[in-house]
C-alpha cells in the first residue's frame, strides 16, 4: 500500500531513527577514513552533529512540522563538528528550511527539500570535491526528483532513491583516486546513506517506532583558559617591533638572529622575526628594559606592549570560566589547540579562550561559540589549526551577534603559531586578518604519528603500527622507527630557504629524545637554528614548524 503523506510526528522518529542508524555504524565510517592515522573520525563528527539535532528534535512538543524543521536546522548547526558534520547540518538546513512551510510532506516535497539541502551544502564548501558526501546528496537530490514525477508513494521513492545513493557510493572510489588506492569508498557519503536508510527503517514500520533517546558520551571539551599550574620562571611578556634603521636593513635578518642569541640570555620564548625594514620582537624575561635596550641599538621601538603574566597567572587562577564583567577591549582571540604545552604556548601568545581540540576531538560549532561569547572583545579572532575545524569555524562566524569574528583559516598548530605571532598592534582587525592570514604560507607543518590500518597511499605500503611522517598533509615517509622516521621527514622539509625549525614533542616522548633530534638538526644544517618545545599533544610524537 502507497504512504502518499507524512506528518511531523512520522518525520520526528524517522529523524530520531536515522542518527540512532548512523551510531550504530560510527565505528565502521570512522575506519573508511583514507588517513590510516589515528583521525579516523568521519562517522564520530557525523553522529554528534546529527544527535545534537536529534536532541532537540526529541524535545519538540507541539506537533507542527515548523518545530520539528527548526529543531532539526538549530541543533545540527550547532552540533556540527568537523567538517563531515558540517556539510550534514548544511544538507539538514536547506532540508528544513524548504519543509517548514508544510504540514504534511509528499514525493514532491521531499524531492524538493533534498534539492534544497545539496544546494546549502554546496554553498558552503568553498572548492567542493566529487567522490565525497556532497557526491552521494546530490545523487539522492536527483533521483528523488527523477521518482517524484512518477509516484506518489514516499517509501517508494525512498526505497530506489537510496539503492541508487549506494550504487553511486561504489562509484566513489573513480572519482577520488586516493579511495580507489585505499580501497575504501567515501566515509561522508557512506554516513549519509545510513542516516537515510534508518529514517527509512522506521517509516516502513508505519512511522510509529519509538526511540529513547539516551545521553552519547563525548569526549570533554574544556571551553575557558587553563590556569597553569606551574611556578613562571620569566614574568613579564615583552612584545615590540624595531623599526630598522637605514644602515641596518640590509643586515636584519642577521641582526635577528643576533638579538634572538641575546635574548636567550635573559628569558625564554623568544620569536625574533624580520620583514624587510622591521624586526618583531617577543620574549618572556624578568628584565623587560634590557630587551628594550638591546632592541634600541638596531633602531626607533613601536607596539612595545609589557604584560605581567605572574600576575594574570594569578587573576586567572582564581576567576570563573568567564570575564564577561571585565572590560571590554578592542581584539580578542579564541585559539584551538591541543595538550598542555600547545596551549601554554597559545597563552603566552595572547590567546584569550582555548578550545581543545584537534583530531579525534574536533571542536561543535556551538563549542565555539561559547568560548566567542567569554571573550569581552569588539573583534573576535578564531584560529581553528586543523583543517578539519575550520569549516565549523566559519559557521561560527555566521551566527554570532553583537561582535565581529575573524576566521584566520590555520590549518595546523605551527601555522596557528605563526598566525598568532604576526598580530600587529596599531592595525586594524581587518588588515590584521589579512596579515595573519597570508602569513600561514611562511611555515611547513610536519607530523610524526602511527598508522592504526593497513592500507597503500601514494605508492607507499603502510602496515598497522608503521610510523608516519606526514609533511603538509602528505604522507611522506613509513618507517617501523620513531628516530629513523623524524630524521627522513626533516630531510625533506628543509629546504636552502629554512631558517628556523621549531620542535614541539608530545606526551609519548621525553626531552632528551627531542633534544638529540634539534643537535642531529644543527649539525646537519648550520643554517638552521632549532627551538624545541613541549607540546604534550596526544597521537602525534612530534609536530614540527619549518620557517
Amino acid at each position: 500500500m502507497a504512504l502518499e503523506s507524512i506528518d511531523s510526528k512520522i518525520l520526528k522518529n524517522m529523524f530520531i531513527a536515522g542518527a540512532r542508524y548512523l551510531e550504530s555504524k560510527k565505528k565502521y565510517v570512522d575506519e573508511l577514513n583514507v588517513f590510516p592515522v589515528p583521525d579516523g573520525d568521519t562517522g564520530t563528527n557525523m553522529t554528534l552533529t546529527i544527535i545534537a539535532a536529534a536532541k532537540e528534535v526529541q524535545s519538540v512538543n507541539e506537533e507542527s512540522m515548523a518545530q520539528v524543521a527548526k529543531a532539526i536546522s538549530s541543533g545540527s548547526l550547532r552540533g556540527a563538528r568537523g567538517n563531515s558534520g558540517v556539510i550534514l547540518s548544511q544538507l539538514f538546513r536547506g532540508f528544513a528550511k524548504e519543509i517548514g512551510e508544510y504540514e504534511f510532506l509528499d514525493t514532491m516535497i521531499i524531492a524538493h527539500a533534498f534539492q534544497k539541502g545539496v544546494d546549502t551544502a554546496y554553498k558552503a564548501v568553498m572548492k567542493p570535491k566529487e567522490g565525497t558526501i556532497l557526491t552521494v546528496a546530490r545523487a539522492i537530490a536527483d533521483k528523488a526528483s527523477e521518482l517524484a514525477e512518477d509516484t506518489d508513494d514516499i517509501i517508494f521513492l525512498l526505497k530506489e532513491t537510496i539503492s541508487h545513493a549506494e550504487a553511486v557510493l561504489e562509484k566513489t572510489p573513480d572519482m577520488l583516486p586516493v579511495l580507489k588506492e585505499a580501497g575504501v569508498v567515501d566515509a561522508g557519503g557512506q554516513g549519509l546513506i545510513y542516516v537515510l536508510y534508518g529514517a527509512y527503517l522506521a517509516l516502513i514500520n508505519d512511522g510509529e517506532l519509538t526511540f529513547e533517546f539516551e545521553e552519547t558520551i563525548e569526549k570533554a571539551v574544556y571551553i575557558n583558559k587553563h590556569p597553569l599550574s606551574v611556578d613562571i620562571e620569566f614574568g613579564y611578556c615583552t612584545e615590540f617591533i624595531i623599526n630598522v634603521m637605514p644602515n641596518k636593513i640590509k643586515e636584519s635578518e642577521e641582526e635577528a638572529l643576533n638579538i634572538r642569541n641575546y635574548l636567550e640570555t635573559i628569558g625564554d620564548s623568544i620569536v625574533a622575526v624580520a620583514d624587510e625594514d622591521i624586526i618583531k620582537i617577543h620574549v618572556h624575561t624578568n628584565d623587560p628594559g634590557k630587551a628594550l635596550q638591546q632592541g634600541l641599538t638596531l633602531g626607533e621601538l613601536m607596539n612595545i606592549k609589557i604584560d605581567n603574566m605572574r600576575e594574570q597567572h594569578s587573576s586567572i587562577i582564581f576567576e570563573k570560566t568567564t570575564d564577561t564583567h571585565s572590560e571590554r577591549k578592542d581584539t580578542g582571540f579564541v585559539v584551538v589547540s591541543i595538550g598542555s604545552g600547545l596551549s601554554k604556548i597559545f597563552s603566552s601568545l595572547g590567546a584569550d579562550y582555548i578550545v581543545e581540540g584537534g583530531q579525534t576531538m574536533n571542536p561543535s560549532t556551538e563549542d565555539i561559540l561559547n568560548a566567542i561569547e567569554k571573550v569581552n572583545a569588539d573583534h573576535v579572532f578564531i584560529l581553528p589549526n586543523n583543517k578539519n575545524i575550520v569549516l565549523a569555524a566559519m559557521q561560527a562566524k555566521e551566527l554570532v551577534e553583537g561582535k565581529t569574528v575573524h576566521v584566520v583559516p590555520s590549518k595546523s598548530i605551527p601555522q596557528g603559531i605563526t598566525a598568532m605571532i604576526n598580530f600587529a598592534q596599531g592595525i586594524s582587525p581587518d588588515e590584521n586578518e589579512k596579515v595573519m592570514t597570508e602569513h600561514l604560507s611562511d611555515v611547513s607543518t610536519g607530523q610524526l604519528t602511527y598508522a592504526v590500518r593497513d592500507t597503500s597511499i601514494n605508492d607507499k605500503l603502510i602496515q598497522q603500527g608503521d610510523i608516519l611522517g606526514i609533511g603538509n598533509d602528505e604522507i611522506l615517509v613509513v618507517e617501523k622507527d620513531i628516530e629513523q622516521c623524524a630524521k627522513t621527514l626533516i630531510h625533506q622539509l628543509i629546504d636552502k630557504d629554512s631558517g628556523l625549525v621549531t620542535i614541539y614533542y608530545g606526551q609519548e616522548i621525553d626531552e632528551a629524545a627531542a633534544r638529540e633530534l634539534a643537535t642531529y638538526i644543527e649539525e646537519n644544517y648550520d643554517d638552521c637554528e632549532v627551538e624545541v618545545h613541549y607540546g604534550g599533544q596526544p597521537l602525534y610524537y612530534y609536530l614540527l614548524s619549518i620557517e
